[in-house]
């Protein structure tokens, strides 16, 4: 009897990266209203767009919109299984973050990522800087949230089985 091969999900390693691949990401994910309260009260942020429907219809979008730092946050989370899962050592900065199109309860985003640059890390060995630039769209095709992202991601080298604790049946 073989042994059964164990495949297990992770992203990408530096090495497995391509400059100009696009990824995306599924599946897309529906924002509801607990959503946008729960997450715009834990954060301390008071903005009444966010949490007073009454006051938000008499604005110019004539509903709540959705806190664009959960949207940021969700946009960056969609990509994680494809691309950084168990890969990235950490986020080295975002800019160019743009909200070009609001996000309302109910409607469903959806990610794609393209890796625009990388590079090996001159002062970490096996490690390399990687700038994604990450953009959501909702149900309709719009664009609602784009951010750049510098990420430091370790190379497949890290991730050879020798360097791993085997693991215990469950």
């Amino acid at each position: 009897m073989s042994e059964n091969k164990v495949i297990e999900q992770r992203g990408l390693w530096l090495d497995e990266m391509e400059v100009g691949a696009v990824y995306r990401h599924a599946p897309g994910r529906t924002i509801t209203e607990a959503d946008n309260t729960w997450f715009t009260a834990v954060t301390m942020n008071t903005q009444a767009l966010h949490l007073d429907a009454a006051f938000a219809e008499t604005e110019p979008f004539g509903q709540r919109l959705v806190n664009s730092m959960f949207t940021l946050a969700t946009l960056v989370g969609l990509s994680v299984s494809q691309l950084t899962q168990g890969t990235i050592v950490g986020n080295l900065g975002f800019s160019e973050v743009s909200f070009p199109a609001p996000l309302f309860h109910g409607d469903t985003l959806y990610a794609e990522t393209t890796i625009v640059d990388k590079r090996d890390s001159k002062s970490r060995p096996g490690q390399g800087i990687v700038t994604l630039e990450h953009r959501g769209y909702n149900q309709h095709g719009t664009l609602v949230a784009k951010a750049v992202r510098q990420t430091m991601m370790f190379m497949s080298s890290h991730g050879q089985p020798e360097s791993a604790a085997p693991r215990k049946e469950r």
